[in-house]
């Protein structure tokens, strides 16, 4: 089968600008969640990881993107980011783009309501944006778009490997975006999921999401001489269809993703050197997890989330997880779960709550989401 290369990769984020300064930001313990009061996204005050208000000027220098939302501006920065570090043709039919969400241009809707006019529908959809964001570059082929729930930005890697082992791409740009709005803030409120505090992943005290924003992006090839450090394992997809909002109530099939794409990549679970987990910090998604890291026998393997640093970027998270997750590995360091004090699941899995080392060349990325889908992969450093 052919091999696909990880080629670039950057993140937007509270963080920083670059995967280098979001990693280093990370390593020091440093979060980008803070409390906002702004009466256009709540009532009252609430913790989240948003931009500082100009920052995407800094990414896209002297370009004039007065025309895009902030949605595509995310995605022309992060991408913008990304392309120095590569030499892949952009208008070659060879090349494709995959954009990640789950939102997309959503502000518009808010926007129109607060104009009293309607924002045209045809904006609101996905495919308006990608096909956008494409133009920007000069990307001959049409963009596909991936919006399924918080996996996306995970399935948009998995994607992307799927369509360049069938040959139908050498090169593939893949990048996710979502943006913080008062729509996405009272969706997850009306749940009752949002925490009253920054989250604590897995931790006994967990009582719901924090939300974030960003976006971020990776360059996957066929070319080895390309490549940086990284090439893809194999990776699954699942669904419990247990409910539209609760997930698995076993974790058993988050744990057969698992077992997939350990199995496809030839990778025994000793030979991992940590599970970076989807780890929302809502009650339930949390205990799920556990009880699948048991059910994939991960329960030894040193688990972390990086929801504490970024909050929960929805169709970015998997995109933005993996990228610090290979940025760690290739520094042999396990980073820890930010906020995590004492378990609070019912089976005993091993979450980092400390900087630690390894030598382990593989890590596994796993995600859930809405509607009980499931996804993981597994990165591994070249030999």
């Amino acid at each position: 089968m052919q091999k696909v290369f990880v080629a670039a990769d950057n993140i937007v984020s509270p963080l920083g600008n670059t995967t280098l300064q979001n990693y280093e930001q990370v390593l020091l313990g440093n979060s980008g969640i803070s409390l906002h009061d702004n009466a256009a996204y709540a009532a009252a005050p609430f913790y989240a990881a948003m931009l500082a208000p100009g920052q995407l000027a800094s990414y896209t220098g002297s370009n004039n993107l007065n025309d895009y939302t902030k949605f595509e501006r995310l995605l022309i920065a992060s991408v913008s980011a990304a392309l120095p570090q590569t030499d892949i043709p952009l208008q070659s039919n060879r090349t494709g783009l995959i954009v990640s969400t789950t939102k997309g241009n959503i502000e518009l809707l808010e926007q129109g309501e607060a104009a009293g006019s309607a924002a045209p529908v045809a904006h609101m959809q996905l495919g308006y944006s990608a096909r956008r964001v494409a133009a920007f570059f000069g990307i001959t082929n049409e963009p596909v778009v991936v919006s399924s729930a918080c996996i996306s930005g995970l399935v948009a890697i998995l994607t992307a490997k799927r369509l360049i082992s069938a040959g139908v791409y050498d090169h593939v740009i893949v990048t996710g975006a979502d943006v913080l709005t008062r729509f996405v803030l009272s969706g997850f409120q009306s749940f009752q999921a949002v925490s009253a505090a920054p989250c604590r992943p897995f931790d006994a005290a967990r009582n719901g999401v924090t939300l974030g924003e960003g976006a971020a992006t990776v360059i996957l090839t066929t070319s080895e001489a390309l490549s940086k450090d990284f090439v893809l394992g194999t990776g699954a997809v699942s669904n419990d269809a247990n409910h539209i909002s609760g997930p698995s109530r076993t974790g058993e099939e988050l744990a057969a993703a698992m077992k997939l794409a350990l199995e496809g990549s030839g990778i025994s679970p000793e030979k991992l050197g940590f599970v970076s987990a989807h780890g929302t910090a809502t009650l339930y998604n949390d205990e799920m997890e556990a009880k699948a890291l048991h059910h994939a026998g991960l329960a030894n393997i040193p688990v972390n989330s990086l929801k504490g640093y970024y909050g929960h970027t929805l169709g970015a998270a998997g995109l933005i997880e993996a990228i610090v997750s290979m940025k760690a590995l290739k520094e042999g360091v396990i980073l820890p779960t930010k906020n995590y004090e004492t378990s609070g699941v019912s089976m005993p899995v091993k979450i980092s709550n400390a900087i630690a080392s390894t030598q382990a060349r593989h890590f596994l990325k796993t995600v859930s989401g809405f509607g009980g889908c499931n996804a993981a992969m597994v990165f591994s450093l070249i030999s």
